[in-house]
């Protein structure tokens, strides 16, 4: 017969020893089954494959949450040019008709609007004469 481990008393009798089998079959049932975890490599790599793509899913929604916030940042200053570009657009238009108040001679002024329509009918007519010569 083997000895016993030095730190575990020996049993006094038949059901004490039963007893100390039935528990030390638990252990090694225990110890078994955390052996066959560990050598289960599919579960593992099931395990890290959704752990990769759970921390993906959590990247991906921050850095969309990032590029939203950029978009919406380049959308102000973009919303913030045009209307500084219009603004000026709108300077010129107004510096551009004083000059023309200024400078146009009298009745070129009150007939303004009828030169502009006989300056876009004379384009008029030289975009449809180009057109036949091709």
């Amino acid at each position: 017969m083997t000895q016993p481990p030095h730190d575990e008393p020996t049993a006094s009798g038949p059901e004490e020893l039963r007893a100390q089998v039935e528990q030390t079959r638990h252990e090694l049932g225990d110890t078994v089954e955390a052996l066959a975890e560990k050598a289960d490599l599919k579960d593992q790599a099931r395990q890290k494959a959704a752990a990769v793509k759970e921390q993906t899913a959590a990247t991906a929604a921050e850095l969309t949450g990032q590029a939203k916030a950029k978009a919406a940042e380049a959308a102000h200053v973009l919303q913030d040019k045009t209307a500084q570009a219009a603004g000026q657009v709108r300077a010129r238009a107004e510096q551009a008709d004083r000059m023309w108040q200024e400078r146009a001679p009298e009745p070129v002024r009150d007939n303004r609007t009828v030169l502009i329509a006989a300056g876009a009918g004379l384009l008029v007519a030289c975009l449809l004469l180009r057109r036949r010569r091709k």
